[in-house]
């Protein structure tokens, strides 16, 4: 009984480490297992902010388009044939947001017994943190109609200090395999 209430918090911790789901936004009315197709819509990559030029430019398209034509891989789906129309466009959007977040921190009271007993009150801080989010947002059309029949999204935040080629392929790979990890909603 004793080794289950030590148990017990290592589990609780590791449920809270589990971050949130991704969920998807799609057409519950498509059929998606006739979908064995698909190719990227132009641009393939659009920013918001279009001139943000820590992320926009051709080396973070070629990342974000070699990760999504990867997990597109391993989920059965090919580019099309030369000469014929895929069954999906997929187009993807890197959006950069400048978010505040509140932080408090509580330090300092003492309370004692005996000769030595006093009390001091807690100091509390708050201070505002800002920061950038990014956020990949993943679409994918009908070929035949232009309809939208599936987005996902997810988002994290943008590191101030510069990233090495390593680690920006690394974010990109992680939010890319996020995302279509919930592709096809079956």
């Amino acid at each position: 009984m004793r080794r289950l209430f030590l148990l017990l918090p290592a589990v609780l911790l590791l449920a809270a480490c589990q971050g949130a789901a991704v969920q998807p936004d799609y057409d519950a009315s498509r059929d998606f297992s006739g979908y064995r197709t698909w190719q990227f819509d132009e641009p393939a990559v659009a920013y918001r902010p279009e001139n943000d030029p820590r992320l926009a430019g051709e080396l973070t398209t070629e990342r974000v388009k070699a990760s999504v034509a990867n997990q597109m891989e391993l989920r059965g789906l090919r580019p099309p044939v030369a000469g014929q129309g895929a069954d999906l466009k997929v187009k993807t959007y890197l959006i950069v947001e400048n978010r505040q977040d509140n932080v408090t921190t509580s330090f300092g009271g003492y309370w004692g017994t005996g000769w030595g007993g006093f009390w001091g009150g807690p100091s509390i801080q708050t201070q505002s943190v800002d920061y950038k989010e990014l956020t990949l947002q993943i679409d994918m059309l009908d070929s035949n109609d232009g309809k939208l029949v599936w987005r996902g999204s997810e988002s994290d935040t943008l590191s101030e200090r510069p990233q090495t080629p390593a680690k920006r392929e690394e974010q990109i790979n992680r939010l890319v395999g996020k995302i279509l990890g919930s592709f096809p909603p079956y």
